[in-house]
């Protein structure tokens, strides 16, 4: 008898890899964390399949199949499914519904000796698991907001916490209008499955609170379901009250320093152009916040400390753009949301201060 299994959470606390055998198309409008996309047909082949289930019927379209992945095609396909258990040992295999695809590839594995678990109900079913953990009711613990100005380093004090839950490392965005990576979002559904991955093994490590940053609905692209978004935003709020210069730093850090090695590892010589361009339109995003006069303030600073870099290699006057950014754009606009909250704020500190607050009040 086939090997199948819907033990979903045992998938999701161990990290299982799993090989997706769907068409690319259907991969890409969604898929699960450390699965890969080995398809037993490609897009084109499952569209001349699709086409034949259509006008002539199941048995037709399943002979077409077998006819467009025999041979050799067939036998590279297996090879490749074969290569990645050697790697990966405890891999599974799904489809879209645990029909013939999984099925088929499950017993071409089979003939050369390689027995593999497949999803019972496949993609539909592991993704159905997947939905009701971001319902507020499979919550079992408080959340606590970690709140405080742009640059605070809240993401940084957040993955020092095991029982965080990083939203913006979720969605791959920095939640601003320069926090763009180079590497793209994940789509809204791989968001949605990767924080259920998280929340699932937040409930099983047993954690009383769950401590997030105070984010809004959108992160970037990605969104928070909005049933979640509200539960979350019931949690009290912790402010990090970290100085000026020291916020600037921290984006110093992040926004210039770090940013400036990705995109000089990604593009090469020309990396460096490619970020000016990057933080330009950011603050060009915002040019109508910030007022005629003080963006171009902003993007002469922006401009002198770039050449001052390509000439020197110091990278120190991009603190000046920094500090008028956060200064007269982020600080206004924070303190305008905090006095609108209405969300209790149970404690205040510095970065040290919250830490510790955090670490006590959650034990």
């Amino acid at each position: 008898m086939a090997n199948t299994t819907d033990d979903f959470k045992r998938i999701v606390l161990e990290d299982i890899s799993l090989i997706d055998v769907r068409a690319p198309i259907e991969y890409e409008r969604g898929a699960f964390k450390h699965a890969v996309n080995l398809p037993i047909m490609t897009d084109d082949e499952r569209h001349q399949v699709g086409l034949t289930y259509k006008e002539k019927g199941n048995e037709a379209a399943r002979k077409l199949g077998y006819q467009l992945v025999s041979g050799d095609t067939k036998s590279k396909r297996v090879k490749n499914w074969l290569n990645h258990i050697e790697k990966n040992p405890n891999t599974m295999l799904y489809c879209f519904r645990g029909g013939d695809r999984s099925r088929i590839s499950q017993e071409w594995m089979k003939d050369e000796g390689q027995d593999i678990t497949r999803l019972k109900g496949g993609y539909k079913a592991f993704r159905n698991y997947l939905i009701q953990a971001l319902d507020p009711s499979y919550q079992n613990s408080t959340p606590l907001l970690l709140g405080g100005y742009t640059g605070s380093g809240k993401t940084i004090l957040l993955n020092k916490l095991k029982n965080s839950i990083d939203l913006e490392g979720l969605a791959n965005h920095r939640g601003s209008s320069f926090g763009s990576y180079i590497e793209p979002q994940p789509s809204q559904i791989n968001f949605e499955n990767n924080l259920a991955y998280a929340l699932i093994k937040h409930k099983q490590q047993g954690h009383r609170h769950m401590i997030l940053e105070d984010e809004g609905r959108h992160i970037g692209k990605c969104y928070i379901p909005s049933s979640l978004s509200e539960f979350f935003k019931k949690g009290n709020l912790i402010l990090m009250d970290v100085p000026l210069l020291r916020r600037v730093e921290i984006t110093l850090d992040e926004y210039v320093h770090d940013s400036q090695k990705r995109y000089l590892n990604t593009y090469g010589e020309i990396g460096l152009e490619k970020w000016y361009s990057y933080i330009s339109n950011g603050i060009k995003r915002i040019k109508k916040r910030l007022g005629g006069n003080r963006y171009n303030q902003v993007m002469k600073q922006l401009k002198d400390a770039y050449n001052h870099q390509i000439k020197t290699g110091d990278q120190s006057l991009h603190t000046f753009w920094i500090e008028t950014i956060l200064r007269d754009y982020y600080d206004p606009m924070y303190q305008y949301q905090i006095e609108k909250r209405t969300t209790p704020i149970i404690f205040k500190g510095d970065e040290q201060e919250v830490f510790q607050y955090l670490q006590e009040y959650c034990q």
